[in-house]
């Protein structure tokens, strides 16, 4: 049985012991159901690659959660100062993600993430056009979007 299902069914087992089915109560029942089939993981046979992935999604929303907030204190910082510190240009970004799915999460990122737009991919699909507000060195920006966020895509696709 896939060990999503397995864990999801945890959460509702729990939940319903509890007799709450709440955000609250899934919540906890699917970290506790995570945990169980993680020190099961020897009786269930298997790689261990869905706890691999798990622990690469998290730092992804982690890693998005920090360059957001990073990002909206420059963003603030510069429209409330009188000073322009922005420096916009259009990139090309190299793409090394291949699936619809991963150009399409590294795209959302980015665009998600203020001062930084996703405008289009080439019809090749090997290049992603950005526009950066603050890029000062562009190569710079090139490389942090890359081994980033992108990075860390593809790394939850692996």
């Amino acid at each position: 049985m896939n060990l999503f299902l397995l864990n999801l069914l945890a959460a509702v087992v729990w939940a319903a012991l509890w007799g709450s089915f709440t955000l609250f109560q899934l919540t906890v029942g699917f970290i506790l159901g995570f945990l169980v089939l993680w020190m099961l993981q020897p009786l269930l046979g298997g790689p261990g690659s869905y706890y691999l992935r798990a622990y690469r999604i998290v730092r992804l929303i982690l890693f998005f959660i920090y360059d957001l907030l990073m990002s909206s204190l420059r963003v603030a910082y510069d429209v409330l100062t009188p000073t322009d510190h922005s420096n916009p240009k259009i990139l090309e970004m190299p793409l090394d993600v291949k699936s619809d799915i991963e150009i399409l999460l590294v795209t959302n990122l980015i665009s998600l993430t203020p001062g930084t737009l996703s405008l289009d991919v080439t019809p090749d699909r090997k290049t992603l056009i950005v526009h950066a507000m603050f890029a000062d060195d562009p190569d710079e920006v090139v490389q942090s979007l890359k081994n980033g966020m992108e990075r860390m895509v593809r790394e939850v696709f692996e």
